[in-house]
């Protein structure tokens, strides 16, 4: 066994991948060796703190590698108070290189593993079975926090040598399921699983989709696609599977939701770098929305620092209700009234709310939230156009319904995410039907604030609300389902919420 010592970040080289400024320490090198046989070297450094987002270690591998295999640890000394301590991600990169964007991706698995393997028939949950071609491989590393006193890590590579077997050929699940026709169609688009920090199993998330009612769910797994080609026998003609990837940058994640099967996003680049447009357009050209996920999070990099230009919806209700959401509602409410200032709402200005779990473990609740989607069928086109439109509404469980219109005074009438087209003084009537919700308060908000709250449904759950207004006084009209308020001056946590009804020509 050989050893290398990166001391601090000498032996380095800085460059510019198309976005941050990035560091690639010195080689690791191997020779050539006897089929079965095993090579191992071990490299140790100490990244300080401020240190670029991404550290790439090349590892020059020689012909007749069967398998990689990658082990690291690093020390996590106690941080001085207001300080973070040492938290160190890690991923891989093939010979066709490190380009932001490119082709070399072969993996990401974050914080979540301390050790992974590449070969031809098999990887690691997380990163991509294929051939091990000869030439410069890059372990990938992120210091996402860095302690005063820095960060020491020693990364293990052992090469596995010997003839590789065949990759498989990748199946994906249908686009299709056995829908109803145009309905309603609940699903979660934010989960992960053990293909990237989560601990649940993909069978395991099947399982508890179904159980929760749901008709469809997005694979969104940190930074990689690994799971897309093992959903397919979990897919059936009662859940529609789509699959896409929670782009996780150091300044917000966005909920890729419905691309292509094997579409990879890259996430190494930060607002700064101007470079999230390049791969928003690409998220669509796969087919796929761009959702900004948890915009006001509080865990460092989840804030979303991006802006909205490039949004398709924005989850504003992610797993249990908490103050996070109750911000990013109140920031969703504050977009819509600037479309309609702006006179954008009544075409694609205004962007759709959605709601989902972002489960990662027990008791992490599959579908809850969720968002029902009203859709042509259950396919992935008509859930996507569904979304798009703000045909839509959140709920934190399928025993919560709603059905949410307006009606003018000649028969017009309206459903969530349309347009009722009447005179500004022409009398409105907005109406809610609500089951499930034992004890709710219903509210309508409006551009200017919440204009009515009804009082308590019964224990049963169900009712129906009513209230009249005109488009010269409420440019649009949403409703929200909120639990029993606790003691003081703020809201129950939600129940539901809809997207809005626009009123006016």
């Amino acid at each position: 066994m050989c050893e290398d010592d990166h001391a601090g970040i000498g032996r380095r080289a800085v460059f510019v991948t198309g976005a941050a400024a990035a560091l690639t320490l010195g080689s690791v090198s191997f020779a050539t060796a006897a089929p079965r046989e095993e090579r191992r070297r071990t490299v140790r450094g100490t990244l300080p703190p401020g240190s670029p987002d991404f550290v790439y270690v090349p590892v020059e591998v020689p012909s007749g590698v069967r398998e990689i295999h990658v082990a690291y640890t690093y020390d996590r000394p106690a941080a001085p108070a207001g300080t973070q301590g040492n938290a160190l991600d890690i991923g891989l990169f093939d010979e066709r290189g490190t380009e932001l964007g490119g082709r070399g991706f072969r993996g990401w698995s974050g914080g979540a593993r301390t050790e992974f393997f590449v070969r031809a028939d098999d990887a690691t949950p997380g990163y991509l079975p294929g051939r091990i071609r000869p030439g410069t491989w890059h372990v990938a590393l992120g210091p996402y926090t860095v302690a005063p006193q820095g960060l020491s890590y020693e990364i293990t590579i052992t090469l596995t040598y010997g003839e590789q077997d065949e990759t498989p050929r990748p199946v994906y699940p249908p686009e299709r399921a056995r829908g109803r026709g145009r309905a309603w169609y609940r699903g979660d688009c934010h989960l992960h699983s053990e293909y990237s920090d989560g601990r649940y199993t993909l069978a395991e998330i099947a399982e508890l989709a179904r159980a929760a009612g749901l008709d469809f769910i997005n694979s969104s797994e940190h930074n990689t696609h690994s799971a897309h080609a093992h959903w397919a026998d979990l897919a059936g003609d009662d859940l529609l599977i789509l699959l896409g990837e929670e782009v996780t940058t150091r300044n917000g994640h966005v909920v890729a939701l419905g691309t292509d099967p094997g579409t990879f996003v890259d996430w190494r680049y930060r607002a700064r770098d101007n470079r999230f447009g390049r791969f928003a357009r690409q998220i669509r050209r796969a087919g796929g929305l761009v959702v900004p996920a948890h915009p006001h999070a509080t865990c460092i990099g989840c804030n979303w620092k991006f802006g909205f230009g490039e949004a398709d919806a924005v989850e504003v209700w992610n797993g249990v209700y908490t103050p996070d959401d109750e911000v990013a509602l109140a920031d969703w409410d504050g977009m819509l009234v600037a479309s309609v200032r702006e006179g954008r709402d009544g075409g694609r200005g205004w962007i759709p709310a959605m709601g989902s779990s972002d489960s990662h473990r027990s008791p992490d609740v599959v579908g809850r939230p969720q968002t029902v989607v009203l859709a042509d069928d259950l396919t992935r086109e008509a859930i996507q156009e569904g979304i798009r439109a703000g045909r839509s509404y959140v709920a934190e469980s399928s025993r919560l319904s709603l059905a949410f219109t307006a009606s003018g005074g000649r028969g017009e009438h309206a459903g969530i995410g349309e347009r009722l087209r009447v005179d500004p003084d022409t009398p409105v009537t907005v109406r809610l039907e609500v089951t499930g919700a034992p004890r709710c308060t219903v509210r309508f908000v409006t551009d200017q604030g919440v204009l009515f709250t009804g009082d308590p449904l019964p224990v049963s759950g169900a009712g129906v609300v009513e209230w009249r207004t005109t488009a010269s006084y409420a440019a649009y009209v949403r409703a929200e389902v909120r639990h029993e308020a606790a003691a003081g001056p703020l809201p129950g946590a939600l129940a539901a919420f809809t997207n809005p009804v626009f009123l006016g020509r």
